[in-house]
């Protein structure tokens, strides 16, 4: 038997024997288009494309399956699972064409992985088409789709396949090539004359061609078939039946390979060598004229593998200078190197399934929104979503999901029906256009003014009622502001007022910048808008005296008659209201609640409201001081975000009964002169906020013993309003600056503002416009619009991560996955790393106190409702970790 036969029944007992070892663990092989699923005869199972595409058609006239997507819009993907997260997998894809519609044009198109647009795939050059990636896994799910070009005709597929690679394997040498993927070149056997090589003589399925192409001189060493190699070195794993085979120049003392690259580009080279030979050659090893590598040897019975980068190379030369016995080469793989984009931050992705969940349509939107390609209505710059466009889809509301955006530049939201007030947007800095026009909104809300890049507003054919806010006019950027057709009036905003600012105000009642114009209007807006007829002048021989006389007496009788039932009008509705509210302050007494004040009363208080110590949604907050010398806040409602009488009294009534040492007080209430106005009492530590992210002079360095604390009494003030009392309360905005400290530095929850009572037969949910702080809301709240306690828990959960983290909800340093606290801080504190605690109290703490705080808040920000504990539950955690932390303190005392 000649040394040919030799080695294939080498190879043939080989498959036999590693057969047997070979279980395929990790392997993916799909047949795309396929009906049936199939073992082939390497005894490697294939199943059918069914549940890993939504999309495309099956061809049964082709002689293989196939699959195509003929709607050449957006990705077509397949989603495939991976197990070896953390490491590296094999993807391979062939495509073919074949004829099968007859039609004789071969498409031409793009395949991406993950993120990256890897390659174009040309069916008119090469008929089936394969390629093969090494790719780096970090999810459990890897995207492979397929993308049209103009004029490149329908994508096709017919076969996918996933492997499994060594863990660590193809990483070496790669340290000036970060976040990359590797698309092969070649993947050569040396010295190997037979064909390919596969599994299950590589168990990872890697496809080894010989070498018979190139023409150096070879030998094969077959007599060395039987030397054992030690491999740990190599984490590559090559098969042994590779390195039993080298390519050997015997005669000459210079082995080279040419080996052509289809484009410019960067590329990655492996050497294999094994001692197969009873002698240890050394060589230089040249790429592209630069020795890499001097006096490289071969060891007898040892392997080993040189790594090289070379960057934008579009010819490659791999020469091996002998300097004693003979060159020799056992294997060479060359890969180009892809770059992988950066996915979007995770708080964006999470943000726009949302919101496509709340349009009740499938946009298409999976995976990543801005590479390898946009997705519709979506544009980006790198990895960065800065463009939303949704026009003429139903939103109805804007919900807080759109304050999760925070890079957008431009949000488009004409004629989604959106109603009510502008909200939910404040947090949006870095947005130049806003257009809401044709909707039905009647209120501008009070973000508008936080849009400080903003440079378009267009709220054309609205409902938007009032006046203009002169907050629009501290809007630097701003030069269109389009306001026409809606029911606005007044005196337009001097702010505004300036030579680079466009304002279209055609379609309103009445907008002006004269004070003259418009204030009859603005003073009651109950009376219509004169509808004025201009006629055409009519030529007449002489004046008419009695005509003119007779007019101008109709006229004055007309004036008196409007104006005597204009002041009739008011005065009776100043009645109305004053009874009103004399007798809601009457029913207040008999409540035995919060004090009456008067408008005059508040004016006096505050010293004509000279000092701000907050501003709101609502308003602002001043800092007053009643006749007793008490210190008081007083909110005061702006108009937009005024209640009715009924409401409001309802609301005071809320608040006058609850009374709780962690929950801020309610002093009194004002109801007069189309003023709504809160007193409650001072705190003078400021909020939570202030001392955890506030300027220097109000930042303070808080232990974890006062963090326990705070986040103690904050909880008991959440389940005295959740059990404390019927109907219970839910908070709806739980967040830092909504917890206020007094002068010892105990906590206490303000604002219910938003409060939502609910009775005990609404005890499970209760369905509401969503209400909240963009990254304290609970996203199944906003999903779902059912409003439960639990929505209460994951914003108080934000805040317990806050206390630990000591960074914002929400922030725009450090890498995108970092910008959403809850998605960044869950994995870490779910497996007990604690190196993201707050540096400030680094070294402070008891483990275990921590341990407890960060596991109940963990819980809280579950985003299964269902799985998230009660605020009762949470609250007796937290004494736990405080008892435990007090402990800890008083044991370091003593021992010191």
């Amino acid at each position: 038997m000649d040394v040919r036969g030799l080695w294939v029944g080498f190879f043939l007992f080989c498959s036999f024997l590693i057969g047997g070892f070979c279980d395929q663990e990790g392997f993916l092989s799909i047949s795309c288009g396929g009906t049936t699923s199939y073992v082939d005869s390497l005894n490697i199972s294939w199943v059918t494309d069914g549940e890993y595409v939504s999309t495309g058609n099956i061809s049964s006239s082709s002689s293989v399956p196939i699959r195509v997507f003929p709607d050449s819009q957006g990705r077509k993907c397949y989603r495939l699972p991976v197990n070896n997260v953390s490491s590296s997998v094999l993807v391979r894809a062939q495509f073919q064409y074949k004829n099968y519609d007859g039609l004789g044009k071969p498409p031409a198109f793009s395949v991406s992985l993950g993120t990256a647009i890897t390659s174009t795939i040309n069916l008119t050059a090469n008929d089936p088409w394969t390629e093969e990636f090494v790719w780096p896994v970090s999810k459990d799910t890897l995207s492979f789709c397929l993308l049209a070009i103009p004029d490149g005709g329908s994508p096709v597929i017919s076969s996918l396949e996933v492997r499994p690679l060594p863990q660590g394997a193809y990483a070496s040498g790669m340290e000036d090539f970060p976040n990359k993927s590797l698309r092969k070149s070649y993947r050569i056997n040396c010295g190997y004359p037979n064909g390919s090589l596969r599994y299950p003589l590589d168990p990872y399925d890697r496809i080894w061609g010989a070498d018979q192409n190139f023409t150096p001189y070879h030998v094969s060493a077959g007599f060395k078939i039987q030397r054992r190699f030690s491999l740990s070195s190599i984490k590559e794993d090559p098969p042994a039946p590779v390195l039993h085979t080298a390519r050997v120049l015997a005669r000459r003392k210079v082995l080279t390979y040419n080996l052509p690259l289809d484009s410019l580009g960067d590329y990655y080279i492996v050497l294999y060598f094994a001692g197969i030979l009873p002698v240890s050659p050394s060589f230089d090893v040249v790429i592209n004229g630069d020795v890499v590598q001097s006096n490289y040897t071969v060891k007898l019975s040892e392997v080993g593998a040189l790594y090289f980068t070379r960057k934008e190379i579009k010819s490659l030369n791999i020469t091996l200078k002998s300097i004693s016995y003979y060159p020799q080469v056992n294997a060479i793989e060359v890969y180009k190197i892809v770059d992988i984009p950066s996915e979007a931050s995770s708080t964006t992705v999470s943000a726009l399934q949302v919101i496509q969940q709340s349009t009740g349509l499938d946009l298409g939107w999976q995976d990543d929104p801005c590479s390898p390609s946009p997705w519709d209505h979506i544009g980006c710059e790198g990895s960065i979503v800065t463009s939303l466009e949704l026009s003429d889809i139903n939103l109805r509301s804007m919900s807080p999901t759109f304050g999760d955006l925070l890079d957008l530049k431009t949000l488009d939201l004409h004629n989604t029906s959106l109603t009510g007030e502008i909200q939910n947007l404040g947090s949006l800095q870095q947005l130049e256009n806003l257009n809401l026009s044709f909707n039905q909104l009647t209120s501008f809300g009070s973000e508008l003014e936080n849009l400080v890049s903003l440079k378009i507003l267009d709220l054309k054919n609205n409902s938007i009622q009032g006046i203009v806010p002169d907050s629009l006019g501290e809007l630097v950027d701003l030069y269109l502001l389009n306001l026409e057709n809606n029911k606005l009036q007044g005196t337009l905003p001097q702010s505004l007022n300036k030579e680079t600012l466009e304002i279209r105000a055609s379609g309103n009642l009445c907008l002006s910048f004269s004070t003259m114009t418009c204030n009859d209007f603005s003073s009651n807006p109950s009376i219509e808008t004169p509808q004025v007829t201009i006629f055409p002048k009519k030529k007449h021989t002489g004046p008419n005296h009695v005509a003119i006389i007779a007019g101008a007496a109709a006229g004055a009788i007309l004036a008196l008659l409007f104006i005597s039932l204009t002041a009739f009008l008011l005065i009776k509705k100043k009645r109305t209201e004053v009874t009103y509210v004399s007798r809601a302050a009457t029913e207040m007494r008999n409540w035995n609640a919060a004090k009456v004040f008067s408008y005059k009363e508040i004016k006096a208080s505050t010293n004509n409201f000279k000092e701000v110590i907050g501003r709101g949604s609502f308003g602002s907050v001043y800092l007053g001081k009643l006749p007793d010398g008490k210190l008081v806040a007083v909110k005061v409602r702006f108009d937009k975000s005024q209640l009715g009488v009924d409401s409001f009294i309802n609301e005071v009534y809320l608040l006058s009964r609850i009374r709780h040492q962690n929950l801020v007080c309610l002093e009194g209430f004002c109801q007069e002169s189309k003023q709504q106005i809160l007193v409650y009492e001072y705190l003078p530590g400021g909020s939570l906020t202030d001392h955890l992210y506030g300027a220097n002079s109000k930042k303070t360095s808080l232990s974890w013993i006062r963090r326990l604390k705070i986040a103690v009494d904050a909880a008991k003030g959440l389940d005295y309003l959740h059990n404390g009392n019927e109907p219970r309360i839910i908070h709806r905005d739980v967040k830092c600056s909504n917890i206020l400290l007094d002068k010892e530095m105990n906590a206490k929850v303000c604002d219910f503002g938003l409060s939502k009572q609910i009775t005990q037969a609404d005890a499970t949910h209760v369905t509401t416009v969503v209400k909240g702080t963009a990254g304290y809301l609970d996203p199944e709240y906003y999903s779902t619009q059912q409003l439960t306690e639990k929505s209460d828990v994951y914003s108080f959960g934000v805040v317990l991560l806050e206390l630990i983290c000591g960074r914002e909800p929400l922030s725009h340093s450090g890498t995108p996955d970092s910008f959403n606290l809850v998605l960044w801080a869950k994995p870490y504190l779910q497996a007990g790393a604690f190196e993201i605690v707050d540096e400030s109290i680094m070294g402070t703490f008891e483990v275990e106190s921590v341990r407890k705080a960060a596991l109940i808040a963990v819980r809280s920000v579950d985003r299964d409702a269902s799985q998230r504990p009660t605020i009762a539950e949470v609250l007796a955690e937290l004494k736990e970790a405080y008892s435990i932390q007090l402990s800890y303190l008083a044991s370091c005392e003593y021992s010191n």
